[in-house]
């Protein structure tokens, strides 16, 4: 479906994340993947989605002086939104468990934002999904951080990990947003660019 459509256009995932590059290999569409470092550091009195977003835009403006007429460039970011607080990657393992154990027992928000740029213009979507967490055992906690190192993932855990089969307990939105990517909301997109 967006494979013809996109024949002309050169797609750009500027992202690392494996699970978002999967995705765009399901969606069946040419694209390649050009990574920057960029210092994620955002103003401190963006809330919510405003962070995201924010992100989203900072990793798509490395790119400015770079992207040729039939190019579309493709960022995302995803945090973690817990008791008004923005839960990104976790500094360390103590860190990482400070985080799981404030998960533990309560529902969080994880805000995805993804931009869009061309030569001409930027666009961002976003998706807030809720995600509730029962009990959560410490030994539960170590088990996961030594075995599945999610020091790479907001509020320190994937979805789609051991820790989300035994502890996530209620998900209301969207699952591949929690993931990295709301990948419906994506596809709409890319379907009606």
């Amino acid at each position: 479906m967006l494979h013809s459509k996109f024949k002309d256009t050169t797609i750009i995932l500027a992202s690392g994340s494996p699970r978002r590059q999967q995705f765009f290999k399901d969606f069946g569409i040419d694209f390649e993947i050009r990574l920057k470092e960029i210092e994620e550091i955002y103003p401190e009195e963006l809330q919510f989605l405003d962070i995201t977003d924010y992100l989203a835009k900072l990793k798509a403006a490395a790119f400015e002086d770079e992207l040729q007429e039939n190019d579309l460039l493709i960022t995302s970011d995803t945090l973690v939104w817990h008791n008004n607080l923005a839960l990104g990657k976790p500094k360390d393992y103590d860190d990482a468990f400070q985080m799981l154990k404030s998960l533990a027992n309560a529902t969080h928000e994880v805000i995805g934002s993804v931009c869009f740029k061309t030569k001409q213009k930027t666009e961002v979507i976003n998706e807030v999904t809720k995600v509730t967490f029962g009990s959560l055992l410490d030994e539960d906690i170590h088990y996961y951080l030594k075995n599945f190192k999610p020091f790479d993932k907001a509020g320190s855990y994937g979805i789609q990990d051991w820790i989300g089969l035994i502890g996530i307990s209620k998900i209301e939105g969207s699952y591949t947003n929690v993931v990295g990517l709301p990948t419906e909301k994506v596809y709409q997109y890319l379907l009606h660019f």
